[in-house]
């Protein structure tokens, strides 16, 4: 989907959240407007705006120009079905190979996979019910590039 991966792109190459292994985190729900505002107030974050063509999505940062920290994204288009949660982007090398090994240990693909943020990534459930998304950077990019 074009909004999640340009939200997802810009995080990947703008954030201070990704780790040494490339993992962001997200939060996609109904009313994004009211999320940004809501931890505006109870942790002092600021917002940008990323043109989603039509809304706007917002990379949330801890100061004023500070380097984005996360992501508050509208639960739109193929986003309407991701769960209103912190969403976790696990770096994997093998995205196939990890959705299959995680439906063989029982876990589920809730979502994808898709093409977002120069690569791929799909949302699953683990066994304990917990959710989280892989993702699997393009070819030429890597942890070292964010």
């Amino acid at each position: 989907d074009l909004a999640r991966g340009k939200a997802l792109e810009f995080l990947i190459e703008h954030s201070t959240v990704v780790d040494e292994e490339g993992n962001v985190i997200d939060l996609t729900v109904p009313d994004a407007e009211v999320v940004r505002d809501f931890y505006k107030a109870v942790i002092g974050w600021t917002a940008s705006e990323v043109d989603m063509g039509g809304y706007s999505d917002y990379c949330a940062h801890p100061a004023e120009g500070e380097a984005p920290v996360a992501g508050i994204c509208h639960a739109r288009g193929a986003n309407a079905g991701l769960p209103a949660q912190w969403l976790v982007y696990i770096t994997v090398e093998d995205l196939d190979a990890s959705a299959a090994r995680c439906v063989e240990l029982g876990g589920k693909i809730l979502d994808g996979p898709r093409a977002a943020g120069g690569g791929r990534f799909c949302v699953i459930r683990d066994p304990a019910g917990a959710i989280a998304a892989l993702y699997a950077a393009g070819p030429g990019r890597g942890a070292s590039d964010l």
